[in-house]
């Protein structure tokens, strides 16, 4: 499967800070610390309705990821997945009348078109959990030659306990977990499960589901080991970063840590859990089971910049929860128009500061709302100051758009 285009990123003067980013595992802030190459997994999209601003704000935090160790001088190796088969897409094609692989083609192509207005540098591996299943089936194999996986009905379970480390990335009590699990995809209901909070490997095939050969019989992967496979099939263990929405921490990203580390024997699988916030609408998460999304591509046809669509995401913290209005997007188009006539203007004052500030906010966990507001603040002097005493330096414009294009995505 392919990604999409790369953004030509302006190369800096000088060299970014190290990043500091939040683990969710630990509660704290912490020192990103890759090596030459720094590693990022970010869970992708499930291709039945996309993108909405949820989606959007979650993949331009962890495109500011890329761009701060890029500015660092890392090379950055980014995989992300695509689960192109699973149960609410096979719901959605069977509710609308659709083959479930073209609406799975359509809605990546959108997801892809939309990724590249916004302007997000793309993943090196971008993989489909179909192409991914003879991954996925050796590392089921792996889980069974640990005794991490028993037979249900003909259904292959991980035995969740078998990392003694579950539980100590989302840091929840079992009995919350429980409960989550059954909200999010899980079934900690059902009988004959060892425990209920184990988790799907391979489900045997059922009449009408799209199903492939393995070793376990016919059947499609799980939601988990899906990640797990394509992690590990591209980077090594441990990745400098888990990405992904808040509401991934747990199950998903509790159950793919402990699949990936009871396979490979070996812990860490990631040195940072970090998870984006998310966005609601009038007051509720945005979210494809309650129908109150706001697209990008719709937004787009309207005619709405998809410059001014990232500033607006970039005006929130990426961790926090935060409603999408009509005024914070026309504060964002009238901020960019506030940029794109400063960088224009003959003469201004000195950026050198723009540049510092801009790299200081970012590389402290990522504040892109103290990063707009340092340019901000260079675009006022600007107006205030433009033609006047202080406004000597014909090359702060061309500055500030390549800081604005590198380090924010943001094309002046």
């Amino acid at each position: 499967m392919h990604a999409w285009p790369s953004p030509d990123v302006p190369t800096l003067p000088g060299q970014g800070l190290p990043l500091r980013l939040h683990d969710t595992s630990t509660g704290e802030v912490r020192p990103t610390s890759p090596g030459a190459e720094a590693t990022i997994y970010v869970c992708g999209i499930t291709p039945y309705d996309a993108t909405h601003m949820g989606h959007a704000a979650t993949y331009v935090a962890f495109d500011l990821v890329q761009r701060v160790w890029l500015d660092a001088g890392h090379d950055v190796h980014y995989v992300q997945n695509v689960t192109d088969v699973d149960d609410p897409l096979l719901a959605r094609a069977l509710e609308t009348g659709d083959d479930w692989v073209e609406l799975g083609d359509r809605e990546t192509q959108l997801f892809r078109e939309d990724m590249t207005a916004l302007d997000v540098l793309p993943p090196r591996h971008y993989i489909g959990a179909v192409e991914s299943i003879p991954a996925v089936v050796d590392y089921i194999q792996k889980l069974q030659t640990a005794g991490a996986v028993y037979d249900l009905e003909g259904d292959l379970y991980f035995r969740v306990h078998s990392d003694e480390r579950f539980g100590s990335i989302a840091n929840l009590p079992e009995e919350q977990m429980v409960a989550v699990f059954a909200e999010r995809g899980g079934d900690p209901d059902r009988p004959g499960k060892e425990h209920p909070l184990d988790c799907l490997l391979w489900l045997r095939e059922r009449p009408g589901d799209p199903s492939w050969d393995s070793p376990f019989g016919r059947g499609r992967p799980g939601w988990h080991i899906e990640c797990s496979a394509i992690a590990l099939d591209h980077l090594a263990s441990p990745i400098d970063v888990q990405g992904g929405g808040s509401d991934l921490a747990f199950p998903h990203h509790e159950m793919g840590a402990a699949e990936a580390q009871v396979a490979t024997g070996s812990w860490p699988y990631a040195r940072h859990y970090t998870h984006a916030g998310m966005v609601r609408l009038d007051g509720e998460k945005m979210s494809k089971s309650r129908g109150n999304l706001v697209f990008v591509s719709r937004l787009r046809a309207a005619g709405t910049d998809p410059v001014a669509i990232r500033l607006a995401l970039l005006a929130h913290h990426y961790r926090g929860d935060w409603d999408w209005t009509d005024a914070g997007l026309a504060a964002a188009e009238a901020r960019l128009a506030s940029w794109r006539a400063s960088v224009a203007a003959p003469a201004a004052p000195p950026a050198d500061g723009v540049l510092a500030a801009v790299r200081a906010h970012l590389a402290d966990d990522l504040d892109a709302p103290g990063a707009l507001a340092a340019i901000d603040r260079w675009a006022e002097d600007t107006r205030l100051r433009s033609g006047g005493p202080g406004a000597e330096d014909a090359a702060a414009g061309s500055l500030v758009r390549d800081v604005a294009a590198a380090l924010l995505g943001v094309r002046l």
